[in-house]
């Protein structure tokens, strides 16, 4: 049984490959697996787009397919950037743009606690869905510290990893309390709970 990620994201790779291993003959890339297609991602939430995203690739290739979306949720900011995380200064994928956005926005604010979030979602060829959420919580921090990780990791701070941020951990380590690995994890008991 083969499953396609739908993504050609590097970070993303390794941690599905990790933990989904054992349930497929073969784990791939989209890229891997030859296909070039970019799904328009306008849902409202997480979930619409993940599963967007792994129902538009499974019926491409008629494999199963993982998708997942993801960001920061500021509480603050009334749960922004969320969904437009990656894209939060008006440039997909620019960092160290939208982590100054970020700070410009906090400032002078005292709450500054967050969450990542990360939906999930498997889809068949046949059309059947496994969704699941994962989460990891923080705050933001007032400088960015770290050069591990991507994204806002430099600014998010883990209480539970005595005050360092997300960029100044291990990746093994974040992949072991990420939102992503959460989900992922989750998924697994859904998939378990079918059979």
């Amino acid at each position: 049984m083969k499953l396609i990620i739908a993504s050609n994201n590097a970070h993303k790779l390794i941690e599905i490959k990790d933990i989904l291993g054992g349930m497929f003959d073969e784990i791939v890339s989209m890229k891997e697996a030859g296909i070039d297609h970019e799904t328009v991602e306008d849902g409202k939430t997480f979930m619409e787009n993940a599963v967007k995203k792994a129902r538009e690739i499974a019926e491409i290739s008629g494999c199963w397919a993982i998708a997942d979306d993801s960001g920061i949720c500021v509480d603050a900011l009334d749960g922004a950037p969320g969904i437009y995380s990656a894209r939060f200064s008006g440039r997909h994928g620019d960092d160290k743009a939208n982590n100054r956005l970020l700070l410009e926005k906090l400032e002078g604010v005292e709450d500054r606690g967050a969450h990542y979030t990360c939906a999930i979602a498997l889809v068949g060829p046949e059309g059947s869905i496994y969704e699941a959420e994962g989460y990891m919580y923080g705050s933001i921090g007032f400088e960015e510290k770290g050069s591990n990780g991507f994204g806002y990791d430099p600014l998010f701070i883990l209480p539970e990893e005595g005050g360092l941020t997300a960029a100044q951990i291990s990746p093994e380590e974040k992949n072991r309390i990420s939102h992503r690995s959460q989900a992922l994890h989750r998924l697994l008991q859904e998939i378990g709970k079918e059979k």
